[in-house]
C-alpha cells in the first residue's frame, strides 16, 4: 500500500553520545531516516544530545533539539510540537528504543496522540527478554542453548549448578553485550553473575550453555507490512563464538556456508520474524553454526536498525535505513524504487560480485591496565571495511584502514617472533589476534596448532597461509627482476606498495614505477551496484581492485578531493566526518564535482548520495595518490578530515598535488612544536617556557633550565597522545623512553607546565588577510586535563576583559602569521591574567560542529568556501544566535574497563560528547560539574 496520509510530521529519536557499543553507526540510520521521510514530504524532528554529528545538523532535519534523552526533553517537544503525529525509535540504537519504551510505559505517547512507527514493542520485548525469546524459539522448532533466567544471585547459582562450566551469562536490556561473560571456572562464576545483574537495567540475566568456538553469523533482513521479506546481506564472522559481533572481523557474504546451512538459516530467519511480531523495517538475526555437524543455534533478534545494518547497507549499497523508514510510513517494498540502479524495486535481494572485510579498531592504549582480552562485552571504538574482488584483498586493505602504523597484514617488519607470546594471543584473542595469526605462520607453527587454539575456520587460514606462501615467492627477487605475473598476482591479494617494497628492499617510489609506468599494473575502479552488474548502476559507488575493466569515467569538469578521517577512535570521531559532509556540501555549492575517500563504514560522508562520486577505499597514500592520477582534481582538502588526512599533506606536497587552504608548510609548522614556539616567539606572543629534544640525556639536562612540573609533548599527534606532566627526573626519563619506543625519532618538546591555570580555546576562519572568531571556549576543569576530556562552556564563564582582549589579539595574530587559509583553533592557558598559547591547529578542530550547532550557524561551509578562494572572510554576514551558554559534556565508557581509574590528563579518552544549554550560571548542572573540576585531574 502507499504511505499513509494521515502521517505528516514524524519524530525521531538519536541515540546521544558515542560511547564504546554505540557509536556512530546510528548517526548515520537516523540522518538517512530523516533524509528519506523529508523525500515524501514529511516533517522531521530530530532529538539527539550529540553535537559533533551532522545528524543534529539543520541540513538533516526540519526541527533539531539538542536536548537530553529524556521523558521531559520529550515532553517539551510534543508541547511545541502538538501536530507531530508519530515517533520513529529504530534509528538511535538502544538509547533510542529505551527511551520510546519509557515513554509509552509513562502514556506520554497515548497523551499527546502520537503513535510508534517502525517497531513493535511486544517484539522488541520478547527479542529483548532472553526468557522469553528461548521460549518463543523452542515453539517455532528453532534451537537454543540450553540455559534458564535468574533474577537474584541465588538462583544464577542453581542454574549454573544444574547446567555445568564452562557457560555464557547475558544480560538482558543492555548495550554491546554489556554484563556478559563466558565462565570456565566455578570459582570464576559469583563475581561475573554479580557484575551481569548489575549491568542488567531489569536485573536479569540468561545463563546457559556454552558454545565457544562454534562459527557465528548474521543475516541483515528486511520486512514489510504485507510480510514481504528479503535477505540484505549474509555476514560470516571471521572470530568464532566467544567474541562480540561487534569485536569480531566480519566478512560479506558469508565465505564458509555451506549453501544447504544457508537456506535452512535463511528459513529460520524469517520464521523468527514472522514469529516475534508484525513491524516492519530492517532487523537482525543472529546464529551460531556447529564445525562439526551443522546444527544451527539462534542467538539473538533485533527487530530494528543495527549496528550491522550500517555495514550491510554500504557493503551493498542497499539503504536499510532510508527503505527502512519508508516502511514505517506505510509503504511496501515492491513500492519502493531501488536506490543505486534507480530502475529496479526495492524488493530484491542484493546481490554482490565482491567481498566485504570489516576489521574493528580498538583503543586500549588509551585505558591503561585494562583487561585488553575480547569477549562477550564490545569493546572497539570503531571500524573500516575493505573492498576487495578477493578476501585477500580486502582483508589486506581493510588493514591497511586501520591506522595503527601498520602497511596492511604483515610484511613490514612488525612481526612478532616470541612463539609462547604468539601461542597465547591465538589462545585468547585481543586486538592484535589477526595479525599473530599471520605471524604464526610466517613462524612455521603448525596450521593444525593455529586451528585449535583459535578454532577460526580453517578455509580463513589457508587465505592467510597461502599469502605467506606468495611471499615466500617474492623473496626469491628483487626489484629489477620480479617477474609480471608475481607482481600482478600481489597486487590482485591487496599487497601495498609499502609492503613489497619491505619484502624486495627497496622503497615504495621504486616498487610503485616498476609496477604502475613500466608494467602497466594499475588499479582499476569497480561499483558497487547491488545487482552483480546484472541492472546498470546510477550511483558513483566505487572501489579500486586490479584488472581490465574501469567502470569509473572522469568528467571534464573542476573538481576537488576531500579526504576523510578513517575509522573512529578517541581522539578523532564522528566530528571530524561532519566537517567532511559539509565539505562535500560546500565545495558542490561552488560548482566543483566532489569527491570523497573514506573507509568508515558507519558514517553520513560514506553514503553513496552524499558526494557526486564516493570512493570506498582506505585513507592510505598509494590509495589516494592513484585515484588522483585517474581523477586529476584541482586539489585536495586535508583540512577536514582530523589527523588522518593532514598527515598525508607532505607526500601531496611532495608530489606536487596542490593542497586546498592552508599550505603544508603551515600546517607542518603548527605540527613542530619546536619551530611553531620559535613563531610565537618572533610575533611577541607569550607561551610556557620552553624546549625541544630527541633523547633522554638532552631532556634531563634542559629540565634543569625549564623547572617542574614538564608537560612532555610529543609532535605531530593527535589527541594528547604519549602527552604527560612529570614531576621529577626520575619520571621525565621513564616517559621520554616510552615516547621514543612508541613514536621514534620523534621530536619531544618540554613546557613549563602552568600549574592551575584556566584553559580556553578559540576557533576561528581565516582567508589570510581576514580573521573572524568564531567562538571561544572556557573549560572547567584546569590545564593539565585534555581539551577532549574538558567541560567547556561556550562563551566563556568568568575570563575579564582585558583576558578576552588577549585571545583575541593572539588569535588574529597567530592565524596570520601561519597564513591560515580555513579554520583554525587555538588552544590557550591563563595564569594570573596572562595568556600563554598551548597550541595551534590549522584545521577543523573538534569543537567546530560544537560551535556551530550552539550558534547556529554553517561555519564549516564558510571555511570551505574560503579554503576553495570563492569568498573572503568580510563577505560572510555572521549573525550567531547568542543566548545564554552552551556546556560540552565530555562522555566517556569507563564501564567497559571496570579496571581502570577514572582519572584525567593530558592524553584525551573520552569517546563522544554532549551539547547542555544553561541560561544562567546558578543553573544547578553548571554548579554541579564547577564544584568537581578538579575531581579526576592526574598526571
Amino acid at each position: 500500500m502507499p504511505k499513509e496520509s494521515s502521517i505528516k510530521h514524524v519524530l525521531i529519536i538519536g541515540s546521544g553520545p558515542i560511547v564504546i557499543g554505540q557509536a556512530c553507526e546510528f548517526d548515520y540510520s537516523g540522518s538517512q531516516a530523516a533524509r528519506s521521510l523529508r523525500e515524501e514530504g514529511i516533517t522531521v524532528t530530530l532529538i539527539n544530545s550529540n553535537p559533533a554529528t551532522i545528524m543534529t545538523d539543520p541540513v538533516t532535519a526540519d526541527h533539531v533539539y539538542l536536548l537530553p534523552l529524556e521523558k521531559k526533553s520529550i515532553v517539551k517537544i510534543l508541547t511545541e510540537h502538538p501536530d507531530i503525529d508519530a515517533v520513529l525509535p529504530t534509528m538511535g540504537g538502544q538509547t533510542a528504543l529505551n527511551l520510546a519504551i519509557d515513554c509509552d510505559k509513562a502514556g506520554i505517547w497515548k497523551k499527546f496522540n502520537t503513535r510508534m512507527i517502525g517497531v513493535d514493542i511486544d517484539a522488541i520485548d520478547t527479542a529483548e527478554d532472553r526468557e522469553k525469546f528461548k521460549e518463543l524459539m523452542k515453539k517455532i522448532g528453532v534451537s537454543v542453548c540450553e540455559g534458564s533466567t535468574a533474577t537474584s544471585f541465588l538462583q544464577g547459582k542453581e542454574i549454573a549448578q544444574e547446567i555445568g562450566f564452562p557457560l555464557i551469562i547475558r544480560a538482558s536490556y543492555t548495550l554491546g553485550g554489556a554484563g556478559g561473560a563466558f565462565v570456565e571456572k566455578a570459582e570464576d562464576f559469583e563475581k561475573l553473575l554479580s557484575a551481569g545483574l548489575q549491568a542488567s537495567p531489569v536485573h536479569e540475566v540468561l545463563i546457559e550453555q556454552s558454545i565457544l568456538g562454534w562459527k557465528e553469523y548474521e543475516l541483515e533482513v528486511m520486512r514489510d507490512n504485507i510480510g514481504n521479506m528479503i535477505v540484505i546481506c549474509s555476514i560470516e564472522n571471521f572470530d568464532p563464538m566467544g567474541v562480540h559481533t561487534g569485536d569480531s572481523i566480519t566478512v560479506a557474504p558469508a565465505m564458509t556456508l555451506p549453501d544447504t546451512v544457508y537456506q535452512r538459516m535463511r528459513n529460520y530467519a524469517i520464521t523468527m520474524m514472522n514469529s516475534i511480531g508484525t513491524f516492519a523495517g530492517g532487523c537482525n538475526v543472529q546464529f551460531a553454526v556447529s564445525p562439526d555437524n551443522e546444527t544451527i543455534i539462534g542467538i539473538e533478534i533485533n527487530p530494528r536498525v543495527s549496528r550491522s545494518s550500517a555495514l550491510a547497507s554500504k557493503a551493498t549499497g542497499y539503504p536499510i535505513a532510508k527503505v527502512a523508514a519508508k516502511l514505517a510510513i506505510g509503504y511496501n517494498l515492491d513500492e519502493l524504487p531501488n536506490s543505486i540502479t534507480g530502475t529496479t524495486s526495492a524488493y530484491f535481494e542484493p546481490s554482490i560480485d565482491y567481498v566485504i572485510v570489516k576489521v574493528p579498531r580498538w583503543n586500549f592504549d588509551k585505558f591503561k591496565g585494562s583487561d585488553r582480552r575480547l569477549g562477550l562485552s564490545m569493546k572497539a571504538v570503531g571500524e573500516v571495511m575493505g573492498i576487495g574482488r578477493n578476501f585477500q584483498e580486502a582483508l589486506q586493505k581493510a588493514c591497511q584502514s586501520l591506522e595503527i602504523k601498520r602497511n596492511g597484514l604483515g610484511a613490514d617488519g612488525k612481526e612478532l617472533k616470541d612463539q609462547e607470546k604468539i601461542l597465547y594471543s591465538l589462545a585468547n584473542p585481543s586486538w592484535n589476534r589477526l595479525f599473530h595469526v599471520y605471524d604464526a605462520f610466517k613462524l612455521g607453527i603448525s596450521f593444525r596448532t593455529i586451528y585449535d587454539l583459535t578454532k577460526i575456520d580453517k578455509w580463513f587460514l589457508r587465505q592467510i597461509e597461502e599469502l605467506i606462501h606468495l611471499e615466500h615467492e617474492i623473496d626469491k627477487y628483487d626489484i629489477n627482476n620480479i617477474p609480471y605475473e608475481i607482481m600482478d598476482m600481489a597486487k590482485k591479494r591487496g599487497y601495498a606498495d609499502r609492503q613489497l617494497a619491505h619484502l624486495l628492499g627497496c622503497l615504495e617510489s621504486e616498487v610503485f614505477n616498476k609496477r604502475y609506468h613500466e608494467m602497466g599494473i594499475k588499479r582499476v575502479y569497480k561499483l558497487v551496484d547491488t545487482c552483480a552488474a546484472e541492472f546498470e548502476a546510477q550511483t558513483p559507488y566505487y572501489y579500486s581492485s586490479f584488472g581490465e575493466e574501469n567502470e569509473s569515467t572522469t568528467t571534464d569538469r573542476k573538481k576537488v578531493v576531500v579526504l576523510g578521517s578513517g575509522p573512529n577512535r578517541v581522539g578523532q570521531g564522528i566530528e571530524f566526518d561532519y566537517s567532511c559532509v559539509h565539505g562535500v556540501l560546500a565545495a558542490k555549492e561552488c560548482g566543483y564535482e566532489t569527491i570523497m575517500i573514506n573507509c568508515n563504514p558507519e558514517t553520513v560522508s560514506t553514503d553513496f548520495d552524499i558526494a557526486d562520486k564516493l570512493y570506498f577505499e582506505p585513507v592510505f597514500w598509494e590509495h589516494i595518490y592513484e585515484i588522483i592520477l585517474h581523477e586529476k582534481p584541482e586539489g585536495v582538502i586535508v583540512q577536514l578530515g582530523g589527523q588522518t588526512a593532514l598527515k598525508l599533506a607532505e607526500k601531496l606536497e611532495k608530489y606536487g598535488i596542490k593542497i586546498i587552504g592552508t599550505s603544508f608548510e603551515a600546517l607542518d609548522l603548527a605540527e613542530d612544536r619546536g619551530r611553531f614556539s620559535t613563531l610565537l616567539k618572533e610575533n611577541d606572543v607569550p607561551y610556557p617556557e620552553f624546549g625541544t629534544v630527541h633523547t633522554t640525556d638532552e631532556a634531563l639536562e634542559l629540565c634543569k633550565t625549564i623547572g617542574f612540573p614538564l608537560l612532555v609533548r610529543p609532535s605531530y599527534v593527535l589527541g594528547g597522545q604519549g602527552m604527560k606532566i612529570v614531576i621529577n627526573e626520575k619520571e621525565l626519563e621513564e616517559h621520554v623512553v616510552d615516547v621514543l619506543r612508541d613514536i621514534p625519532n620523534n621530536e619531544i618538546l618540554l613546557d613549563h607546565f602552568l600549574e592551575g591555570a584556566i584553559e580556553a580555546e578559540a576557533d576561528a576562519i581565516c582567508d589570510g588577510e581576514n580573521v573572524y572568531i568564531i567562538g571561544i571556549m572556557q573549560h572547567i576543569e584546569p590545564a593539565g586535563i585534555h581539551s577532549g576530556d574538558s567541560y567547556a562552556v561556550l562563551p566563556p564563564y568568568n575570563l575579564g576583559d582585558l583576558v578576552i582582549r588577549q585571545i583575541e589579539t593572539y588569535t588574529e595574530k597567530i592565524a596570520l602569521a601561519l597564513k591560515t587559509v580555513g579554520l583554525i583553533n587555538i588552544q590557550f592557558a591563563i595564569k594570573n591574567d596572562k595568556v600563554y598559547i598551548i597550541e595551534a591547529n590549522p584545521r577543523a578542530s573538534r569543537t567546530v560542529p560544537f560551535i556551530c550547532k550552539a550558534y547556529r550557524e554553517p561555519y564549516v561551509n564558510y571555511a570551505v568556501k574560503v579554503m576553495l578562494g570563492e569568498k573572503k572572510v568580510t563577505d560572510f554576514e555572521f549573525n550567531p544566535v547568542k543566548k545564554g551558554y552552551a556546556i560540552k559534556e565530555p562522555v566517556f565508557s569507563f564501564h567497559k574497563f571496570p579496571n581502570v581509574n577514572k582519572e584525567l590528563g593530558p592524553e584525551m579518552k573520552s569517546t563522544g560528547e554532549a551539547i547542555y544549554f544553561i541560561d544562567d550560571l546558578m543553573d544547578d548542572y553548571f554548579l554541579k560539574i564547577y564544584s568537581e573540576r578538579n575531581l579526576y585531574l592526574s598526571r
